[in-house]
């Protein structure tokens, strides 16, 4: 089993004609995933990398009915244009790429993809990838191999890093999601791990959370109420980070003792979850947990 992607995925690519659209599709393409079809108002008609592009969405949908999800490559003036006109359209799962979509926008998409029963991965994300099945997203597909350690992030960076660790100490990963960076986001860290709760392949979670927000409270906070639950294994990252100063991600900024390394940690730590205090220590916990007997 795999979440949210897996052999059965077939792809849109909204934006396809442009740089980063036919950069990633060459890329996804050459790991396996099955794309389909692309979109670019204007170039329909056209072939990219053998994918044929068409003006809508509707009409990709149209001659390709098999396609269930959609990756948007779009920038940002016209990106919830692009998500919108792929929920219209039926498509289930919107994977969006862009970032710096304004906050208020992104508030809107995720309400209208919830009305219709949709789920948003993104935006400002790396995408989704279930090593050897599919690959929907931007990240190194030989960072990640096959296994039954989940991974759920806020970084795209720090994805790859801890997917490379593992795999160097031996584990793989049955899927890893990147939830994205932005504040406001289609999946939380706790929708995700509902999802590898139900996937008998992952055995362990892995969380990378950062600074800034309060994500990884309300995910300490549910996970503690959980009769039963798998082992989560967590790093933040902004340990040094000085307060009041944006690091890198719109939602990494920390105010007064809100969204703190230290209020994450003590979250975290109080709710039963590990926690890594450096990248190298996550595989060493990994390691530890999975080999106790459950």
């Amino acid at each position: 089993m795999a979440i949210l992607v897996d052999e059965k995925t077939r792809v849109l690519v909204q934006g396809i004609t442009g740089k980063q659209g036919m950069l990633h599709t060459e890329q996804m393409l050459r790991y396996g995933t099955r794309i389909v079809a692309g979109v670019t108002p204007g170039k329909g008609g056209s072939t990219i990398v053998g994918v044929p592009v068409y003006n809508t969405v509707a009409e990709a949908v149209d001659k390709h009915p098999e396609i269930n999800t959609s990756i948007v490559f779009v920038p940002a003036p016209y990106a919830p244009d692009a998500v919108y006109e792929a929920l219209d359209a039926g498509i289930k799962k919107v994977v969006v790429i862009t970032e710096h979509i304004p906050v208020h926008e992104t508030i809107e998409f995720v309400r209208y993809a919830l009305s219709k029963q949709a789920v948003i991965i993104g935006p400002n994300t790396p995408g989704v990838i279930s090593p050897g099945k599919s690959k929907v997203g931007i990240m190194p597909g030989e960072y990640f191999k096959p296994g039954n350690v989940g991974v759920v992030s806020r970084s795209g960076t720090l994805t790859y890093e801890v997917s490379l660790r593992l795999l160097a100490s031996g584990f793989g990963v049955s899927t890893a999601v990147g939830i994205g960076g932005d504040p406001v986001t289609g999946l939380s860290f706790e929708d995700v791990y509902e999802l590898f709760a139900r996937d008998d392949e992952t055995r362990l979670v892995v969380l990378v959370g950062e600074i800034g927000g309060t994500k990884e409270e309300r995910f300490a906070e549910y996970y503690a109420k959980l009769s039963s639950k798998k082992p989560v294994v967590a790093f933040i990252a902004g340990k040094s980070a000085p307060p009041g100063r944006k690091m890198g991600h719109a939602g990494a900024i920390v105010f007064g003792s809100e969204g703190s390394y230290e209020s994450k940690v003590n979250a975290l730590r109080r709710s039963g979850i590990y926690v890594a205090q450096s990248l190298r220590e996550i595989a060493e916990i990994v390691a530890r947990v999975l080999s106790t007997p459950r």
